[in-house]
């Protein structure tokens, strides 16, 4: 009797050591944050000048080729064809430079993202710690956690962390 008396206080304490366990939503994270949207922001005027750019470019051509179109129609077919090749050499050559733009813009961003979510995580960790907290799910759109209660959603904690941070 007494040892399942000690087994029943043993099981008894252990329980109540429970884990302590929250969660955060990814997507409203990453949504809410400061340092993320100001990035966002910037990338997108980037993008928008690289666009007008790339429309200022292309209707210059455009222009040089009809202007060609006209001064092709006084010149020999030998002469009129490798005038031709040459503007074709210059398109492939404007669009290369273009898109080379593009690629280093979008890797940049990419840069600039994969170093949030870097300090996103660090930050999560650290409030992990400092609360006592066993586990830190993540939630939202490809998340592991499909249910949880709002008193374990962590998110707007560690959103107001993140933005007072940034703020500094």
């Amino acid at each position: 009797m007494k040892k399942i008396l000690l087994v029943l206080a043993v099981l008894g304490m252990a329980s109540c050591q429970q884990e302590k366990i929250g969660y955060v939503d990814n997507v409203k994270l990453m949504d809410e944050y400061q340092e993320k949207i100001d990035v966002e922001a910037k990338f997108k005027k980037k993008v928008e000048a690289l666009t007008k750019k790339r429309d200022s470019i292309s209707q210059a051509f455009q222009l040089e080729a009809q202007a060609f179109q006209i001064k092709a129609q006084k010149m020999s077919q030998k002469k009129a064809q490798e005038e031709y090749g040459l503007m074709q050499q210059k398109g492939q050559v404007m669009g290369q430079q273009l898109q080379q733009e593009d690629q280093q813009l979008q890797a940049a961003g990419q840069v600039e993202m994969d170093s949030i979510v870097s300090k996103v995580k660090k930050e999560i960790i650290a409030y992990g710690k400092a609360q006592g907290y066993s586990y830190i799910l993540g939630g939202g759109e490809g998340g592991s956690v499909l249910y949880g209660t709002d008193a374990n959603n962590l998110t707007n904690q560690v959103v107001k962390i993140l933005n007072d941070k940034y703020k500094k």
